[in-house]
């Protein structure tokens, strides 16, 4: 290891040791034959002292300049009283350098990452300079924290971890896919998946009762603050469960999150507004309802959604949630326009964080869902052939969740936009400006895809 110890276990416990350490040149103060140095990583800071009596490294301050990467050698040494920083676990320490190694001098920053002041396009062409501003830090560090509390919540609730591809199928009924086009298959193209949802239905046909996946998700829309081009999920689903085990479980992984990462006990189980009250009430069905509850985070399922809405535009029913969601049979049974579905919304601070349903089981019920949906059987077997051909084997009465990762975080950060919890995205035009992507292809790799592009029309 280049280093001992990281910043943060460097106290008064260490008085007398010496230690390597490695980081980043956080400040610079030269007074005559003495500088000062704060030495900064991800965990902490610590004050470093080198003179020209004590180290024939002393001449490489002359080049040295802030955010530099270097490792240094040294005696840990109490600071003399009155000097202390409270505010920093070192804070009653310095180390006394004896050996300065500089790894990599760092040009003069184009701009203070420490700044809230900064424009986007600014923050994001250095993103990889943005990132290490206590701001970024501080979120992704929150955003690593739910994402290990979430993934040992389901461990130990027996979930089985399944990777779903994201090469798959253009089925395009939500939002536009992003197409790949085929190599080997002229003419052909893959999809990237706007969710992992048929996939993860499939896994409960396979009999892995208990399904959960960290999920890339890609869709071809405009890029809003709680919106970008591809995100995250936490997606799982769950076999031989009614309405109320899927919303037990969400429930309770949510306070372990919560417990963990922000040491809130949140009050279980949440409040339950059907889609009509809340429309009626608050005119959304993502209702804010921290006036009422006054708790800084106030969660609340929105439930019995209708089944089906009609589009004005398109002269058609479309499904509320998604065409596999179950609707409510009344007793004989049967269903049609006007029934409501065992899909629900999980709604935070007037946030929807979430949403799922309990999945059609019954090959018979979703043939005639497709049917309401003005969804051919041609064009049934053509898209959904796998899926239709699965559910007639045997299929489990199963049901699942979705979370937007990304907008959870966001919420527990306070942030105004997702942008701030992702390490590496795109701006509201979804442009990648650090990559500058999207961007041109060879003429070759597009002969190779067998794709040839048409000129724009000028506007006049």
């Amino acid at each position: 290891m280049l280093r001992t110890h990281k910043l943060n276990e460097v106290n008064e416990n260490l008085s007398g040791k010496r230690v390597y350490l490695c980081g980043w040149v956080d400040t610079i103060r030269v007074h005559g034959n003495v500088a000062f140095l704060d030495l900064r990583d991800r965990y902490g800071k610590v004050q470093c002292v080198i003179s020209k009596k004590g180290s024939k490294d002393f001449a490489k301050v002359k080049d040295l300049s802030v955010e530099s990467s270097v490792r240094i050698f040294g005696e840990v040494k109490l600071r003399p009283k009155g000097s202390e920083n409270e505010e920093l676990d070192s804070g009653k320490v310095e180390i006394g350098i004896e050996d300065l190694e500089i790894y990599s001098r760092a040009p003069i920053m184009p701009f203070d990452p420490n700044k809230p002041d900064l424009g986007d396009d600014v923050r994001l062409k250095n993103r990889f300079l943005d990132l290490r501003g206590k701001r970024m830090q501080k979120n992704l560090q929150i955003r690593s924290d739910v994402m290990f509390s979430v993934l040992d919540f389901f461990r130990k609730n027996d979930f089985f971890y399944l990777e779903t591809p994201i090469l798959g199928k253009s089925t395009p009924e939500g939002a536009r896919d992003f197409l790949v086009p085929s190599r080997k298959h002229p003419g052909k193209f893959y999809a990237l998946p706007q969710s992992p949802q048929l996939f993860k239905q499939l896994s409960q046909v396979s009999g892995f009762d208990k399904y959960i996946q960290i999920a890339k998700c890609f869709r071809d829309e405009d890029s809003r603050k709680d919106r970008q081009l591809e995100f995250t999920q936490i997606d799982l689903e769950m076999s031989f469960v009614e309405q109320e085990d899927v919303l037990e479980v969400i429930e309770r992984m949510v306070c372990q999150v919560f417990k963990d990462v922000k040491g809130i006990d949140l009050k279980r189980p949440f409040r339950r507004i059907t889609y009509a009250e809340s429309m009626e009430k608050y005119g959304r069905d993502n209702p804010d309802l921290r006036d009422e509850t006054g708790e800084e985070f106030s969660f609340c399922w929105v439930i019995d959604f209708p089944a089906f809405e009609y589009n004005e535009e398109e002269k058609r029913y479309k499904a509320v949630h998604h065409p596999f969601t179950m609707p409510v049979l009344d007793e004989k049974g049967n269903f049609d326009e006007e029934s409501l579905s065992y899909g629900y919304d999980l709604v935070l601070n007037g946030s929807e964080i979430g949403g799922g349903s309990i999945r059609i089981h019954d090959k018979d019920i979703q043939n005639k869902v497709f049917k309401i949906l003005k969804i051919s059987s041609e064009d049934a077997e053509k898209k959904f052939g796998f899926l239709l051909k699965a559910l007639s084997y045997g299929a489990p009465p199963h049901g699942g969740f979705a979370f937007g990762l990304d907008r959870l975080v966001q919420i527990i950060v306070g942030e105004e936009s997702i942008r701030d919890v992702i390490a590496f995205p795109k701006n509201k035009e979804g442009v990648d400006l650090m990559l500058d992507s999207p961007s041109e292809v060879s003429k070759d790799q597009l002969e190779e895809l067998h794709i040839s592009l048409k000129k724009s029309k000028k506007k006049s």
